[in-house]
């Protein structure tokens, strides 16, 4: 269900529908105001000097589904540097582990505190990944993360991009290639129009930096020219010794972070229907913190995943890492890069969501096949989504040599 949102929000929902339009010096007079009307913690919390010496890299401040932590811990098992992230917190039901955990109000910071922060990275760090076209230091170079950029650049620093997902990529864009796209959703038009104008002002602000840019799923390389793919990490792959489909009655689990972009409403009534006849045992659970999903993935014999992006992202992998059979819709321009990238195919049981209860009837009828997809996939994650892959592609576009 689609909460009503207040006047003010509506407002600025309409406003920021219409941001990518804005000529430059106007846009960024709106994010000075936005960030005016937001109250800075009391509590300022500034970022600890790193203790260990050595080559550095800061990989700040989304940490989306904790990939920050999880390519900065990357990045050190590989041998190629020390690696810290930053985390401005946004919703604390998603909160993840970081080196540098603050809110997001930071940003609103006073001038000293940030002339510190930026001190502190320059002389600590050679190297900076920006995450989601977000800044670092607010206003000390006007909440502008390409100026934020240039200023690390020129104290010899090196700067890449990283793309998460709906931060760069362009609504209008999936839609036509996906008729059961999300963004063709009437619920979501407002939403869907901010996503738009977001993307297309992280387009025009970050792609005039002339930055390389990271993207961390494998479609996002066609919606961003020139981007090369840096796959997300899991670095659990310790699933249960008990193989899938042991049981009677198998567990088919489904964790939609959104409801709508998972396609939620496509496979619930017949996730229900089965469960009635008692084909399965369902389990939906939403608003888990992210050791809770994995808890919950490693119970599962089958985690139904996504039906409305095509794509695959952090829960099908840490699902594969377990050892569970993931079930779900993904392009074949999806799978065709996995192979062209990675050699390997990708190992999802593939459905569409009319073909969801013959495709889980067919898994019901044959676990042996079922089984050896789940051991496929666990094989899959280690060798692409473990972080080795990762590391190298942030070491490239970082020009890590030091």
């Amino acid at each position: 269900m689609v909460k009503t949102a207040s006047p003010g929000r509506l407002a600025w929902s309409w406003i920021t529908a219409r941001r990518d339009r804005l000529s430059p010096a106007l846009d960024a007079r709106l994010e000075r105001a936005k960030w005016a009307a937001k109250r800075p913690p009391k509590d300022l919390k500034p970022v600890p000097w790193p203790a260990e010496p050595g080559p550095r890299v800061l990989i700040a401040p989304a940490n989306s589904a904790g990939q920050g932590a999880a390519w900065a811990r990357a990045l050190q098992n590989a041998g190629l540097a020390w690696a810290d992230n930053w985390e401005f917190v946004v919703n604390d039901v998603f909160r993840h582990r970081a080196s540098y955990q603050v809110p997001v109000q930071i940003n609103g910071a006073p001038l000293p505190f940030q002339q510190r922060q930026f001190e502190v990275v320059t002389a600590n760090y050679q190297a900076v990944v920006l995450e989601s076209g977000l800044p670092l230091f607010g206003r000390l170079f006007d909440f502008d993360p390409a100026r934020e950029a240039q200023a690390l650049i020129a104290e010899g620093l090196t700067v890449a991009v990283m793309w998460h997902g709906s931060d760069v990529r362009l609504p209008s864009w999936h839609a036509t290639g996906h008729p059961l796209s999300p963004y063709r959703l009437p619920e979501l038009k407002r939403q869907t129009a901010t996503w738009e104008a977001t993307a297309k002002r992280h387009r025009r602000v970050m792609g005039a930096a002339g930055l390389p840019e990271l993207v961390s799923t494998p479609d996002l390389v066609d919606a961003v020219p020139g981007a090369k793919w840096c796959p997300v990490v899991v670095d659990r792959f310790n699933g249960s010794d008990q193989p899938i489909l042991q049981g009677e009655v198998p567990k088919v689990v489904h964790v939609p972070s959104n409801s709508w972009l998972k396609g939620t409403d496509l496979v619930e009534p017949t996730l229900q229907q089965l469960a009635t006849e008692g084909v399965i045992e369902y389990v939906q659970a939403t608003e888990l913190s992210s050791a809770e999903v994995r808890e919950l993935y490693q119970s599962a014999d089958v985690v139904v995943d996504q039906f409305r992006m095509g794509i695959y992202g952090v829960a099908a992998v840490e699902a594969m890492a377990r050892g569970r059979l993931v079930i779900s819709d993904v392009d074949q321009s999806v799978r065709d890069r996995v192979r062209q990238v990675t050699g390997r195919d990708l190992p999802i049981w593939q459905t569409s969501a009319t073909d969801l209860r013959v495709n889980l009837e067919r898994v019901v009828a044959h676990p042996e096949q079922a089984r050896q997809m789940a051991d496929a996939g666990r094989s899959f994650a280690r060798a692409v989504h473990s972080g080795s892959r990762s590391a190298q592609m942030m070491a490239q576009a970082l020009k890590l040599d030091f």
